[in-house]
């Protein structure tokens, strides 16, 4: 999917009618994947950009209160603007402003429209693990089963952690590793214990599953939802 740069607002013809026409054009192809039931990447790119506007707005308050007077080469984070900042706004950043409020504001509901369907998806997802668990669990096995009800694809997956400024994120890392038919011979164990023999990493892994209704795209939408549900529930249900 063709996306905004990060500096569009601001680049080439800053006029509003312009960049309202690109603005719409780019949200109409993302709550066309999300009428699909695709969520990413376009759920987290518009998040990004709407976020990226926020940081813009608040920080050009700042150097208004703080520097009235002539200023250039401002550097906000990876934004990078340069722009000559007076007292008063002169008509070009007049301009902006109307461009970043009425995009904030068109993004804000483009937002609203893939965390309800993320929420639902959410919702309709049931975890378990499969078998004893072993004390660590920050590596193992995740099967994810969809409404299909064709195959139980495997995934390994790792936790780590990643640290951002004085926060702390989880993420976890996954790797496709095949599908097993879905029948009355393939039982959640019967392919943990063929995982264990084909795959001697962990002695006893920690596996869980990850069940489904919804037969919704996977790579797109159930596999992202799935991987961030098993980190809270790996978080939550830690010893």
């Amino acid at each position: 999917m063709s996306t905004l740069s990060e500096t569009w607002f601001i680049e080439g013809n800053i006029d509003f009618e312009s960049k309202k026409y690109t603005l719409l054009a780019y949200l109409q192809r993302v709550n066309a994947c999300f009428n699909e039931k695709k969520l990413y990447p376009q759920l987290s790119d518009v998040i990004f950009h709407y976020n990226n506007l926020l940081t813009f707005k608040q920080t050009k308050r700042l150097m208004q209160d703080r520097f009235p007077r002539k200023l250039t080469g401002i550097q906000l984070q990876k934004l990078e603007l340069v722009y000559e900042e007076m007292i008063a706004d002169d008509e070009l950043m007049s301009e902006i402003e109307q461009i970043t409020h009425y995009a904030t504001q068109k993004m804000k509901s483009a937002i609203s429209g893939g965390t309800d369907l993320y929420e639902f998806i959410e919702h309709h997802m049931t975890i378990a693990p499969v078998g004893i668990l072993p004390l660590e669990t920050d590596e193992g096995y995740f099967f994810l089963c969809d409404g299909s009800f064709r195959s139980i694809r495997v995934y390994q997956y790792r936790l780590s952690i990643i640290e951002r400024s004085e926060n702390r994120y989880r993420s976890l890392r996954s790797q496709f590793i095949s599908d097993w038919e879905r029948n009355l011979t393939n039982t959640y164990e019967s392919v943990k214990a063929d995982l264990m023999r084909q795959h001697r990493s962990f002695s006893t892994p920690a596996v869980y599953t990850i069940e489904t209704k919804l037969a919704y795209p996977v790579e797109e939408t159930l596999l992202p939802v799935a991987k961030r549900s098993l980190v809270r529930y790996i978080e939550t249900t830690r010893v």
